[in-house]
């Protein structure tokens, strides 16, 4: 079954795909293979793009897909494409401009899903990591309730479909959501989620509030070679259901995702490896291989924490995702 044909239902009653591309990469890798990666993924029919402004790849996307247009693989309608409001751009009146510089860099008009990246705010200026003469991260205050008025503003003015947040906890989605006088419900919310850290708790708290939760790192990505941590791609639970089900440890762990109603964010700058991906849909885990699944979570983040940590979240501050 191919992926274009599964979708999950937001909120607001727009559907965005339930398995995504990823379009995060390390600095060091050079922002064309970007570009290719984005191409293989729509010609093998992935239809959700997940980028972000601090990414600094919007252009090679927008490229990437402005091919596919070109040579007929897709219209833009085909595409649901998600950014991301950074950081320094969270007083009310430079939201938009974030907005409006994505859409530039990729020669849209609108994109399908728009969230605050980050529940925290930095001094707004054109660093991405402003720092002080110290070399300290230099943050703002800004009410996120205020910041979510300025996202509604964005779907007002058409330049976003469907507006949500990233890597919030439950006690800043409930601000969004008893906020007084909203008028447009956040649609989902992205965060770090994986075998390893299956974010229960706040998946239930999700689907009690009709919030789609979108998984990115759900492969338990290391980031930082000299950690120690596990990695779930070698843990012998998920290898004996590879094999149970003739997959690879990837299918698993991203078809376990799909089956918990979590829309999942697939991430590889490997022809074979986007390809493969796909074939997520073609077979099912039993309820005994979910439990088995369930099982392996040990709360473990993966996102190194590089940058100062802010006293009010427990979140990274460094725009990985």
């Amino acid at each position: 079954m191919n992926s274009k044909h599964q979708y999950v239902e937001l909120s607001d009653g727009y559907f965005i795909p339930a398995l995504g591309f990823g379009t995060y990469k390390p600095e060091e890798v050079p922002n064309c293979k970007t570009k290719e990666a984005t191409k293989i993924a729509i010609e093998a029919g992935l239809r959700h793009i997940d980028c972000a402004y601090v990414y600094q790849v919007e252009e090679e996307v927008g490229l990437a897909i402005r091919s596919k247009r070109a040579d007929g693989t897709v219209k833009r309608e085909d595409i649901f494409y998600t950014t991301k409001l950074w950081s320094t751009f969270h007083r009310p009146k430079l939201a938009q401009s974030c907005l409006e510089r994505s859409l530039k860099k990729l020669h849209l008009d609108y994109v399908d899903l728009y969230l605050i990246h980050y529940p925290l705010s930095m001094k707004p200026g054109e660093e991405l990591y402003p720092r002080d003469e110290n070399g300290k991260l230099m943050y703002d205050t800004v009410d996120l309730c205020a910041i979510w008025e300025a996202m509604e503003k964005c779907k007002d003015a058409g330049l976003a479909k469907s507006i949500g947040v990233s890597n919030f906890n439950r006690r800043q989605l409930e601000m969004i959501l008893n906020k007084p006088g909203l008028r447009y419900k956040l649609v989902c919310n992205q965060v770090e989620c994986h075998v390893y850290l299956n974010q229960k708790k706040l998946l239930d708290f999700c689907k009690s509030k009709n919030i789609v939760l979108v998984a990115y790192g759900a492969l338990g990505t290391q980031r930082d070679k000299k950690m120690s941590s596990p990695v779930p791609l070698e843990d012998p639970v998920l290898g004996a259901l590879a094999k149970k089900h003739k997959r690879s440890l990837a299918l698993i762990a991203l078809c376990y995702q799909l089956q918990r109603g979590v829309v999942v964010l697939a991430q590889s700058l490997k022809k074979n490896e986007i390809k493969e991906n796909i074939q997520v849909f073609d077979f099912e885990l039993t309820s005994k291989d979910m439990k088995d699944l369930d099982g392996m979570n040990r709360n473990l983040r993966y996102l190194p924490v590089d940058f100062d940590q802010n006293p009010d979240t427990d979140l990274p501050v460094k725009g990985f995702h």
